[in-house]
């Protein structure tokens, strides 16, 4: 599967109508929700049949399509299915427990209730919320699929206009030589990325660079009288600065994950828990603007698409092993060079991505070994075709009785 964005150009009545659309989504999704609450124990059926319901008792409802309110109702029922599966697998801390929606920016339609023009550059949707037709401004060719390869097709409101997404059922590999290549990379706030091999990554730091832009905006929205309409379009303005930033950081990612897999046979890194490490006040703001998961997210992806190998290690003393001798070396983050008693003298991100390197390929050769033998000893890699990013690495460690 594969998504195209396009950028939506319409008149203002219809962007209040695509308005109108997303909010009705947001009211199916938080009124199957509350039905949930009052009513626990109920599977997605039902949430369908109250689904039904709302749309007979509320004609603006009844006035979005039909398959708007299911995929409204396919939202509220993952939120649930999704906190089941955390209360079942005893995550620690919070579960996730369902929340209503205040804002959301979204209305997805199947494949019903729009229809692409013969050239394939305008976009109409005709259910009864009056959107009409839309032109498609982009680069994507869509001629190039068929109509019965677009599964759905979904409106995004952001700070800077509306978009159509469409979801395309492609297969999306690609065949590559083999490089012969293996490279370990250890992801810092200093340096975006230190490799096995030596070579350091600068990290662009789009947040701090524009944080003073940031803050004349904000001071441009505080100083508005609250509902005002000036207020709503400083809000807007400083959206848009928000948008642009974090459109540089996962441009960045991708681009410096494609050509990383590209060169590479197989790429190891840490499986950082981004969410535990925010927790430290002094380096979170640093953390989320070097954006970890964005670069995991895209190497993972790549992988599975040119089909290299992507491994998850355990990030745990990768800094403080020595990677010539094995000894453990305690550091704090203010010293940046390992050196160790036996003489081995080199950077701390260097050491750490050939620690990471050399655990991921230890661990390589036995990949699901432990199918065939209950005994065998290996761990998962966390990247298998057709994988998905929760589907982590896993650590099997058990002994032969034999021994």
């Amino acid at each position: 599967m594969i998504v195209l964005e396009f950028k939506a150009q319409g008149k203002t009545t219809q962007y209040k109508a695509i308005d109108e659309a997303i909010r009705t989504a947001q009211f199916v999704r938080n009124k199957c929700l509350r039905y949930w609450m009052d009513n626990r124990g109920i599977g997605q059926k039902e949430l369908y049949r109250h689904n039904t319901a709302l749309r007979a008792e509320y004609p603006f409802v009844k006035a979005l399509n039909s398959h708007a309110c299911q995929v409204a109702v396919e939202w509220a029922y993952s939120a649930i299915a999704r906190f089941y599966d955390n209360c079942r697998k005893a995550i620690p801390g919070k579960k996730g427990y369902p929340r209503f929606k205040k804002n959301c920016r979204s209305v997805e339609y199947k494949v019903s209730g729009w229809s692409l023009s013969e050239t394939r550059k305008q976009i109409t949707f005709t259910d009864k919320k009056g959107i009409g037709k839309l032109k498609l401004k982009g680069t994507w060719d869509l001629n190039f699929y068929q109509l019965e390869q677009i599964k759905r097709a979904r409106i995004v409101r952001r700070a800077d206009g509306y978009y159509v997404q469409f979801l395309v059922k492609v297969d999306n590999k690609i065949d590559c030589q083999p490089s012969g290549k293996a490279i370990g990379l250890d992801v810092g706030i200093k340096e975006f990325y230190t490799d096995s091999n030596g070579y350091s990554e600068p990290n662009p730091k789009f947040y701090r660079t524009s944080e003073k832009r940031l803050k004349f905006r904000q001071r441009r929205v505080s100083r508005k009288k609250k509902g005002s309409t000036n207020r709503k379009k400083a809000i807007n303005r400083l959206g848009r600065v928000h948008l642009k930033i974090s459109r540089q950081r996962e441009e960045h990612a991708k681009r410096i994950a494609r050509c990383v897999t590209r060169s590479n046979d197989l790429i190891a890194y840490e499986d950082l828990r981004i969410k535990n490490l925010v927790k430290n006040h002094c380096l979170a703001k640093s953390i989320n603007d070097a954006g970890w998961y964005q670069f995991r997210k895209w190497l993972e992806h790549f992988g599975v698409k040119f089909g290299k190998i992507t491994i998850a290690v355990n990030p745990a003393y990768t800094s403080q092993e020595c990677s010539c001798c094995g000894a453990i070396v305690k550091k704090s983050l203010s010293i940046r060079t390992h050196i160790c008693e036996c003489g081995f003298i080199l950077d701390r991100d260097w050491n750490a991505a050939l620690n990471i390197l050399k655990t991921a390929l230890s661990t390589a050769g036995h990949v699901g070994t432990w199918i065939v033998d209950p005994n065998a000893s290996g761990d998962l890699a966390s990247t298998l075709a057709g994988a998905i990013l929760p589907e982590q690495a896993e650590s099997m460690n058990e002994e032969s009785p034999l021994l």
